[in-house]
C-alpha cells in the first residue's frame, strides 16, 4: 500500500490503455507515454501492462506503507527518497515508511511511478486506467489527492531481488528518436482521409508551420497554435470514428490532436494521423512546446517501431538478467 501526500491536478492511474471498447463509445485512455510506463515494468519485472501512476502536476508526493520496489520513467525530473536523490530511469527499493518526492520536469511532461506488482485496482473493461469524463477505472474513476490509500501488487520476484540499477531512456537509446532540433520536437505522420480537401497553400503551411501545443491542451487533444487551416468552401461530414494521433481541423482553422482520452468519433475534417513510434514522443511534450510535422510513407511507419520494440525488449532481457544476480 502507498499513501498520497501531495498530488495536485490531474495524477492518475494509467495502463496501456482499455482496449477493444471504443464501439461502445468508450475511449482507450491509458498513459500518454506508452514507453515510459512498459520500461517502467519490465525494469521492475512486470507486466508492460501493469498499472503505475502518471505524474503531470507537480509535486507530487507519496508514503511506502510497506517495503517496495520502484522505478521512475518518463520526464527527466528531480526525486528523492527519504531526501536521498533518485536518478530518473532508475528502480530502487523503498522501505515502509519512505516518502518519495517527485519535483517539476527539466525536460519532457510526464512522469511514471511503477511499483514491484504493479497497482492493484480493480480492471473496468479490461484495463485499470483512469477514464475521467466517464468517471470509471483508477481509484475511483478519478484523480489522486492527499489521504488516498492505493494498493499495490504482490511483486513477481523474489524479495532479495536486485532493485538499484537504471536504464538510458529511449530518446537517447533509440537512434533517431531524439529531435534534429531541441527547440522544435519533429513529429512523423501519415496523411489522413480529408487532406485533399485542403488547397495546396494550406498542406503547404501545414508542413511548413511550427506549432505551438496551446495551454488548453490535455489527455484528451492537444489544440495548436501558430497558423490556420481553412478550407476555400465549409464541408459538412458525418461522425466517423477516430483514434489517438489523428490530427483534426475544425473550423477555426487551428488543429487538434487527439490523444489518449481522445473522443471515439467526431466530424472535424482529418488532415493527418501522427504515427504509433512518436505517440511516446509527443505524450512528452509540454504545453508551450514546439512541434513540426514530417510525412512519412506507411511502409516507415510501421518500421519506425521497430526500434521501440527492440528497445524494451532488450531492456527487460537485461533488467531480469542484472535482478537475479
Amino acid at each position: 500500500m502507498i499513501e498520497i501526500l501531495t498530488s495536485p491536478a490531474f495524477n492518475t492511474i494509467q495502463d496501456l490503455g482499455r482496449r477493444g471498447a471504443r464501439r461502445f463509445g468508450v475511449s482507450t485512455s491509458g498513459a500518454m507515454d506508452p514507453v515510459a510506463l512498459a520500461a517502467g515494468n519490465a525494469l521492475l519485472g512486470n507486466d508492460d501492462n501493469a498499472a503505475g501512476i502518471e505524474i503531470q502536476t507537480f509535486p507530487f508526493r507519496l508514503r511506502f506503507q510497506t517495503d517496495a520496489a520502484f522505478a521512475l520513467t518518463g520526464a527527466d525530473h528531480a526525486s528523492t527518497l527519504a531526501g536521498s536523490t533518485v536518478r530518473p530511469w532508475w528502480c530502487m527499493r523503498a522501505k515502509a515508511g519512505d516518502v518519495l518526492a517527485v519535483i517539476a520536469p527539466r525536460r519532457g511532461a510526464r512522469v511514471y511511478a511503477t511499483f514491484g506488482g504493479g497497482i492493484d485496482v480493480p480492471r473496468v473493461l479490461g484495463s485499470r486506467s483512469t477514464h475521467l469524463r466517464g468517471g470509471f477505472g483508477g481509484l475511483e474513476g478519478r484523480t489522486l489527492q492527499a489521504g488516498d490509500a492505493v494498493p499495490i501488487g504482490r511483486s513477481p520476484h523474489r524479495s532479495d531481488g536486485r532493485f538499484d540499477f537504471g536504464v538510458a531512456p529511449p530518446d537517447v537509446a533509440i537512434a533517431g528518436a531524439a529531435p534534429a532540433d531541441d527547440r522544435v520536437l519533429l513529429i512523423r505522420v501519415l496523411r489522413a482521409g480529408e487532406y485533399d480537401l485542403f488547397s495546396e497553400a494550406m498542406q503547404a503551411a501545414f508542413w511548413s508551420t511550427r506549432w505551438k501545443i496551446s495551454a488548453r491542451s490535455d489527455r484528451g487533444g492537444y489544440r495548436l497554435t501558430g497558423g490556420k487551416l481553412t478550407l476555400d468552401a465549409p464541408v459538412e461530414m458525418r461522425s466517423h470514428g477516430v483514434v489517438p494521433g489523428v490530427v483534426q481541423v475544425p473550423p477555426a482553422g487551428e488543429p487538434i490532436i487527439q490523444m489518449s482520452d481522445a473522443n471515439t468519433a467526431g466530424g472535424y475534417p482529418k488532415m493527418a494521423a501522427v504515427i504509433e513510434a512518436d505517440l511516446w514522443r509527443l505524450g512528452q511534450a509540454a504545453p508551450g512546446s514546439f512541434i513540426a510535422f514530417c510525412e512519412v510513407s506507411y511502409q516507415d511507419a510501421v518500421a519506425a517501431m521497430a526500434p521501440v520494440n527492440d528497445y524494451l525488449a532488450k531492456l527487460r532481457a537485461t533488467a531480469d538478467l542484472y535482478r537475479e544476480l
